[in-house]
C-alpha cells in the first residue's frame, strides 16, 4: 500500500463496503440453498478478507522494520489503525444520526 495511513483506512473500508455490496447484491440466488458450498464460500472471503486487511495495513510497515525503519514502522501502522478507526467511528455516527441510509 502506500505510507499514507489515511490512504490504507480508506482502502481497508472500500473493501469492506464492496463485499457487503457485492455479497448483498449477489448473495441472493444462494440465499435459500442449503448446501456445502456457503461454508466454503464463507471461509474463502475471510482467507481473503485476511489477506487484504494484511496488505493494507502491515505491507509497508513490515518492509520499514526489514529496512531498519523500526520506529516509523510502528508509527504508521498505528496511525492506519487509528484512522480506520476514526472512518468507522464517523460511519457510525452518520449511520445513526439518520444521514446515511
Amino acid at each position: 500500500m502506500t505510507k499514507n495511513p489515511f490512504a490504507n483506512a480508506a482502502a481497508a473500508l472500500a473493501y469492506i463496503i464492496i463485499l457487503i455490496n457485492v455479497i448483498t447484491i449477489g448473495g441472493k440466488p444462494i440465499e435459500h440453498n442449503n448446501s456445502l458450498f456457503i461454508p466454503i464460500i464463507m471461509l474463502s472471503l475471510f482467507t481473503l478478507s485476511a489477506a487484504a486487511m494484511a496488505y493494507f495495513f502491515f505491507y509497508n510497515p513490515v518492509l520499514m522494520f526489514f529496512d531498519n525503519k523500526k520506529k516509523q514502522a510502528f508509527e504508521l501502522a498505528l496511525k492506519s489503525f487509528g484512522a480506520f478507526g476514526g472512518y468507522v467511528l464517523v460511519l457510525i455516527f452518520l449511520i445513526y444520526s439518520g444521514l446515511l441510509k
